[in-house]
């Protein structure tokens, strides 16, 4: 992997929590991570418009190699390629208002699109986030990306980014992050000077509330974001579980319909 200079951004810009960004901009009304409004998979140009004319705060893509080594395009595997570039998705953010999440897929497009960042003539004003999953999670049958590798990555050549941070799981109920699981994210990220943000779903997080909670006491630099793949079986009252038991600034919800419009109602907040 090349090594990437550091990005010249405003200070704090990219690395800002969503909910300090947003509220400062007069784009939410309370300090909410829940008043947060996501924008999941615009890998397509279709998609990517809708996201850039939407009302919504935080846009996710999925970022992979053309073909595998080709360049960086927004695809979910097993898709290996798209009709939109990640260069020109970034120019397309980058005259809107909006924050980003770019989801990789695997190590390799990391260095890449870490360049696009760099190259970006109209420097992106909202939070920046960079996710893997770099360690094995409950369930979880694919291969984690290096941990060690993209942390040293994504720290060296991109400081002022939100890192977030997941495990490889699956959709079953049941089994939640375990005690070595969440221990072991937390010795990656003791020695880390950025926010991180900790990915985890939706459906394992009910038997996981002591794990996560002792994470999340680890640093004040630390939040959740709840997701949830398409398929996956969880309530409306699994997520007003998490609500009762978390600072409800320290975390985010990037979650399908209904359930996204439902847990928004039970709490009081506007779609």
């Amino acid at each position: 992997m090349r090594a990437v200079t550091g990005l010249r951004v405003p200070a704090g810009s990219w690395s800002e929590w969503p909910v300090d960004h947003f509220l400062r901009t007069g784009s939410i009304g309370a300090r909410d991570g829940a008043a947060v409004r996501w924008f999941h998979a615009a890998n397509s140009r279709a998609r990517a418009a809708e996201a850039a004319r939407s009302d919504v705060h935080m846009v996710e893509v999925d970022v992979l190699l053309r073909g595998g080594d080709g360049d960086p395009i927004l695809a979910h595997p097993p898709d290996t390629d798209s009709d939109i570039t990640l260069q020109e998705w970034l120019a397309q953010m980058g005259s809107s208002d909006k924050g980003i999440k770019l989801d990789f897929k695997s190590l390799a497009a990391v260095g890449p699109s870490l360049e696009l960042l760099e190259q970006l003539g109209q420097p992106l004003a909202g939070p920046v986030w960079l996710n893997g999953d770099i360690l094995p999670g409950p369930r979880g049958s694919c291969a984690p990306l290096d941990a060690r590798a993209f942390l040293g990555a994504v720290t060296s050549s991109c400081p002022d980014a939100t890192l977030s941070l997941g495990w490889t799981t699956a959709g079953h109920r049941g089994q939640g992050y375990q005690w070595p699981m969440v221990q072991e994210m937390s010795q990656l990220c003791h020695p880390l000077s950025q926010p991180v943000t900790f990915a985890v779903r939706a459906a394992l997080l009910p038997s996981s509330i002591p794990q996560l909670q002792w994470l999340l006491q680890q640093s004040h630099r630390y939040s959740l974001t709840v997701w949830a793949g398409k398929e996956d079986v969880y309530s409306v009252e699994d997520l007003l579980l998490i609500r009762e038991n978390f600072d409800k600034s320290r975390v985010y919800y990037d979650i399908f319909e209904p359930q996204n419009s439902e847990f928004k109602k039970a709490i009081g907040i506007e779609c």
